[in-house]
């Protein structure tokens, strides 16, 4: 059992889960918002040996060399790499900390985001229709970046409506050429897609000037990461042709500069944030406690 659990900031975890926090620790303190500063970090840790932390914090090595008691972080957010999270975890664990995190909690939602928006910009729903008349998604040729487990959702929603999948992914996926969808250069696809879905992790830029002289102009760009996935110069260059691009939150298109550009669309909230994604994240939170710990919740 842990001395002290401390909640750095707001974690998404529903009521229930909060309270079965206690089954962990002699002592559980929870903030209610996101620490302004390392040392206000630093000094909402203290003493304790266990630390919950959601997306909109940093935990540094300079913060962690200040937290002696510190043994486990609790990452109540993605965790794909340790070069994109917001924990640096190759210092914690040189420390002896142990660093855990989640995936695949708030897919779903982000799934429908994309189907929405581009059934909206297709059919001209509030808008003026991508084409001279409205279209279906059916023949729609869409190019998936980055085929996770994100990414495999959109494109099997895709696929469901009748569109035509490619993707470009660090290696071929043999479930995917299974479903029929064409493993593609990331240039080449960038060229033959009408439709691109960029589904990367944190921090991951792989559209530079060059791949948007390959995406070229009449083309529309999902980014579903949390950060963007390009260079910004050769994309607001790009921005400025007949194209269109969503992005859900500021984080994803890169600055609220951006904004009102008027071939950008962001709703400005994130899309996997939803009731039932916190309690998919709540229930993988426990559970890695449990895990680390052997209690187990009655």
């Amino acid at each position: 059992m842990f001395q002290k659990i401390v909640a750095i900031e707001p974690t998404g975890l529903i009521p229930s889960a909060v309270e079965a926090l206690g089954s962990f620790a002699r002592e559980v303190v929870l903030y209610d918002d996101i620490p302004g500063s390392d040392q206000a970090i630093i000094n909402r840790i203290g003493d304790a040996d266990a630390v919950l932390i959601s997306y909109t914090s940093q935990l540094e090595k300079q913060v962690l060399e200040k937290c002696d008691n510190l043994k486990y972080i609790g990452m109540c957010c993605s965790l794909y790499s340790p070069e994109s999270a917001n924990v640096d975890i190759n210092y914690a664990n040189s420390r002896g900390i142990t660093v855990t995190g989640i995936r695949d909690y708030g897919d779903e939602g982000v799934v429908e985001y994309v189907v929405s928006e581009l059934v909206r910009a297709l059919h001209g729903f509030d808008q003026k229709s991508w084409d001279d008349m409205p279209r279906e998604i059916t023949g729609l040729k869409a190019g998936i970046v980055g085929l996770g487990k994100s990414g495999g959702m959109i494109a099997d929603a895709l696929r469901f409506f009748g569109a035509e999948i490619s993707y470009f992914a660090r290696s071929e996926k043999a479930d995917a050429s299974e479903k029929g969808y064409r493993f593609l250069p990331l240039n080449q696809l960038l060229s033959e897609c009408e439709v691109i879905c960029c589904c990367l992790n944190r921090n991951t830029v792989l559209l530079h000037e060059e791949q948007f002289k390959k995406l070229g102009n009449r083309k529309i760009l999902f980014n579903t990461g949390l950060s963007p996935a390009w260079d910004e110069a050769p994309f607001q260059e790009w921005l400025e042709g007949d194209n269109l691009c969503f992005c859900d939150t500021v984080g994803a298109v890169g600055g609220e500069h951006l904004l009102n550009h008027p071939n950008l669309r962001c709703m400005g909230v994130s899309t996997g944030r939803t009731r039932q994604a916190f309690d998919r994240l709540s229930e993988k939170v426990l559970q890695n406690l449990t895990d680390y710990s052997g209690i187990k919740i009655q």
